[in-house]
């Protein structure tokens, strides 16, 4: 799953990256190392710019909260537990099947941190039960330094206690979407540990390659069976992990030296 990852990288860097057409510098977050759910992330996304003339959709760099509130639901109470989406299911369930059709983004990332737990932690995590404290952590990324593009969905949700021109009356969310994680070898692994990303968790990010990014976020594509086929996972070996320090398991520690690559593990496990 996904439920921590670093986002150090520059809006204006990312405005080139993936040819965003507006941006608003007053959006600008600081660099990031431990984002952690309902905090304020970047997205991109496609959409037509509000007050505008021209109706087409404009690729945009936005600040949205992470964890979707679906448009129907009575509060945003649940938001922390909406971080992610499952991309097997996500055309089913009805919080997600709607932003799926049309209201898709990119969510940037440095990488995203994932705990290596042991064999027995391991399997209840598996079926879904709850497991022991996390133990190991280790930080994900692309290992050619590229930017890691995960597929996303957002979605508006409009607070009813609020009068209409109250500046928090409409909330904007996403949800960043996971797939199984893939069990061919890491493109650089560690001297010691997981071999794959499956070794570390059963679960990943659904990182889109740049060939997909224009189809997933188009807004005009909204054919269901289409979509679903965006969904496929990356090639494998495109990824590396290393072990990094266990403050990254406090959501208070932020800073540079938490994607610092460490010697050996801090925490003992099986590999």
């Amino acid at each position: 799953m996904c439920g921590r990852y670093a986002a150090s990288r520059r809006p204006e860097d990312l405005v080139g990256m993936f040819d965003v057409r507006k941006w608003e510098p007053e959006e600008a977050l600081a660099p990031d190392w431990n984002v952690a759910p309902t905090k304020e992330v970047h997205v991109v996304l496609e959409r037509p710019v509000k007050d505008a003339r021209d109706p087409r959709p404009v690729r945009q760099l936005r600040k949205l909260k992470w964890g979707l509130v679906p448009s129907w639901s009575k509060s945003p109470e649940g938001a922390a537990r909406m971080i992610n989406a499952r991309a097997e299911t996500v055309h089913e369930k009805p919080s997600f099947r709607q932003p799926f059709v049309s209201r898709r983004c990119l969510v940037p990332a440095d990488g995203y941190y994932e705990w290596v737990t042991d064999a027995d932690e391991r399997q209840l995590e598996e079926q879904g039960k709850r497991k022991r404290p996390r133990k190991q952590p280790y930080f994900v990324t692309p290992a050619d330094g590229s930017v890691m593009a995960m597929a996303g969905l957002y979605e508006f949700w409009r607070d009813r206690t609020l009068p209409d021109d109250h500046p928090q009356a409409w909330w904007v969310t996403c949800s960043v979407l996971t797939t199984e994680a893939e069990k061919a070898p890491l493109a650089v692994a560690p001297a010691t540990g997981p071999g794959s990303l499956a070794d570390i968790h059963p679960r990943m990010p659904l990182m889109l390659t740049p060939d997909r990014w224009d189809a997933w976020l188009d807004p005009a594509r909204t054919d269901l069976d289409g979509l679903r086929e965006l969904l496929a996972p990356p090639p494998g070996g495109l990824m590396r992990a290393y072990a990094v320090a266990t403050a990254v398991s406090n959501v208070r520690n932020n800073g540079p030296e938490l994607l610092e690559e460490l010697a050996a593990p801090e925490v003992e496990t099986l590999f």
